[in-house]
C-alpha cells in the first residue's frame, strides 16, 4: 500500500473533512506497522537514508534499513519513499493551552498573583482542547513543557504530548522544574517606554530569594506532621529529583545564577533565554548547566551587535559543546510555537549542521527536560512519537507533515486553519 492510499485512509477515519474543529485523540494503536523508504533523521545526529521504522504497542521495535526489517512482525507496511522522518518536536518553556486569546482575560490563565509561588502547578491549568495546540502539531511539533509564568518565583512545570482529552492524559512528567526570574540590575517595561530603568528593588529581591531558598533547604530536615506546600514543592531541587529553571538574559544574571546553582547544591539548572550565555559559554559548560536559547528569529538585544548574532548563538552554543535546545517565549508565543522548527532551519543557515539542528529540536530538549529515556529519538524501545514529513520539516516552503503519530497512535493533523482553507476554498474556487 503505498503512502496516498494510507492518508486517504487516514482522512476517513479521522473524519478530517467533518464539520467540527476539534480533533478526536486517537485510540491506542492495535496493529504492529511498518514505515519503509524513509530518510530517517534520529535526532542523535545520526541519519539513514532507505530506512525503516518499525513499531507495535507504541513502542518502536525496528529502526534500520528498510532491506534487513524483518516483515514477518508486523501486519501493516506503508512505503513513504523520500519521505522524511522526524522524533516528534518539543516546545519548551511553553504556555500552549494556557492562553488562548490574549486579549480575552477569561482565556488566559498562566499566571497567579504574588511573586513566590514555588506551589503553583501550570500542568493543572492546561487545557488539551485549545484550538491552537493542532495547528502546532500541524508543522511537527508533537509535545511541550507546560510552564507558569510571572512573579519571581513563577511555579512548576509540566510536560505533556499533544493527543489528549483533558490535562491527566496528556501528562508525561509532572512537576519536572522549578521556574526563577533572576532579577536584573535595570528593567524595561510599559512605564519607561521600553528604556532601560534601575532596579532599586534589585538587593531586596536578592535577598529574599536567598532566604527562601535557605528556607527550603532547611527544610529536607523537617520531620513535623504540618507541611509548608511551598517549601515541599521545592524539595526536589537539593535531591536531584527537579530542576531550577532561570530566566536569565544577561552576562551578570547568568554569572550570578551559576554562582547560586554552586552555594545551594542545585543538582539540575537550566537558563531560559540566556541570550549572553556564549560570551560564557565556558562556565555554562563547566557548571553542567543547559540553555534553552530564546527566539532565533529576533534582532540583536544591542546597537553594537551583529545584526546575525541571534541567527548565530546555535553556532556558538554548540562548538563550546553547551547542552542547548530552541524555545519561543515572547509575543504571540502559542500560535508562533509552528515556527520553531523554522528557527533550527536559520541556525543551519548560519552554520549548524542539519542534524544538530534536528537535535536540538528533539533530543536536547528531551534531555534537558529529564523524558530522553522515552522520547526525543527515533531508537528501538523509545515510545513511537514520530512524524513524517514530504519535504524538509525545517524549511517553512518545503515542510509538509503527512502523517504523524504520538505513542504509536497516528493523530489527526486536521486543524482550524485547514478547516477555514477547504471553506474559503470552495467558496472562492474558480468553476
Amino acid at each position: 500500500m503505498n503512502i496516498k492510499s494510507i492518508l486517504s485512509i487516514f482522512l476517513i477515519l479521522n473524519g478530517t473533512f467533518g464539520a467540527s474543529s476539534q480533533v478526536i485523540p486517537a485510540p491506542p494503536q492495535k496493529e504492529s506497522i511498518l514505515i519503509t523508504g524513509l530518510i530517517i533523521h534520529i535526532g542523535n545526529g545520526d541519519k539513514l537514508v532507505e530506512g525503516a521504522i518499525g513499531f507495535e504497542n507504541g513502542r518502536i521495535t525496528y529502526v534500520g534499513s528498510a532491506e534487513r526489517a524483518d516483515k514477518s512482525r508486523y501486519t501493516e507496511f506503508i512505503s513513504a519513499s523520500g519521505s522524511h522522518a522526524y522524533p516528534g518536536f518539543i516546545a519548551p518553556n511553553s504556555t500552549l493551552g494556557l492562553m488562548e486569546i490574549e486579549a480575552v482575560r477569561a482565556t488566559r490563565d498562566y499566571r497567579e498573583v504574588g511573586d513566590y509561588n514555588p506551589n503553583v502547578r501550570a500542568l493543572v491549568a492546561y487545557n488539551s482542547e485549545s484550538d491552537i495546540i493542532p495547528t502546532i502539531r500541524s508543522n511537527g511539533v508533537l509535545m511541550a513543557e507546560i510552564c507558569p509564568r510571572g512573579g519571581i518565583v513563577s511555579g512548576t512545570s509540566s510536560v505533556v504530548q499533544f493527543d489528549a482529552w483533558n490535562w491527566e492524559d496528556a501528562a508525561i512528567s509532572e512537576d519536572i522544574a522549578l521556574h526563577l526570574n533572576w532579577p536584573g540590575l535595570y528593567r524595561r517595561d510599559w512605564q519607561s517606554n521600553g528604556n532601560p530603568v534601575k532596579n532599586e528593588e534589585y538587593n531586596e529581591e536578592i535577598r529574599d530569594i536567598r532566604q527562601l531558598f535557605a528556607e527550603a533547604k532547611s527544610y529536607l530536615k523537617y520531620s513535623g506532621t504540618e507541611q509548608d506546600l511551598r517549601l515541599e514543592a521545592m524539595k526536589g531541587l537539593f535531591t536531584g529529583e527537579k530542576r531550577l529553571f532561570v530566566h536569565a538574559d544577561d552576562i551578570r544574571q547568568i554569572t550570578e545564577a551559576i554562582q547560586f546553582k554552586k552555594e545551594f547544591g542545585i543538582a539540575a539548572m537550566t537558563l531560559v533565554g540566556a541570550y549572553d550565555s556564549y560570551l560564557i559559554a565556558d562556565m555554562v559548560r563547566d557548571n553542567n548547566v543547559s540553555v534553552m536559547l530564546s527566539r532565533v528569529h529576533n534582532l540583536p538585544q544591542r546597537e553594537e551587535e551583529d545584526i546575525d548574532l541571534p541567527f548565530r548563538l546555535p553556532k556558538l552554543l554548540q562548538d563550546e559543546g553547551v547542552l542547548f535546545c530552541f524555545e519561543n517565549s515572547g509575543s504571540m508565543e502559542q500560535m508562533g510555537t509552528r515556527n520553531l522548527p523554522f528557527y533550527a532551519g536559520t541556525a543551519v543557515a548560519y552554520g549548524l549542521t542539519y542534524e544538530q539542528a534536528v537535535s536540538a529540536l528533539s533530543l536536547n530538549t528531551a534531555k534537558i527536560l529529564g523524558v530522553d529515556d522515552n522520547y526525543g529519538s527515533i531508537e528501538t524501545g523509545k515510545s513511537a512519537t514520530f512524524f513524517i514529513s514530504s519535504g524538509d520539516a525545517l524549511d517553512m516552503m518545503y515542510n509538509d507533515v503527512i502523517m504523524a503519530f504520538i505513542d504509536g497512535r497516528a493523530i489527526n493533523l486536521d486543524n482550524r486553519q485547514k478547516e477555514l482553507f477547504r471553506r474559503y476554498r470552495e467558496k472562492y474556487s474558480v468553476k
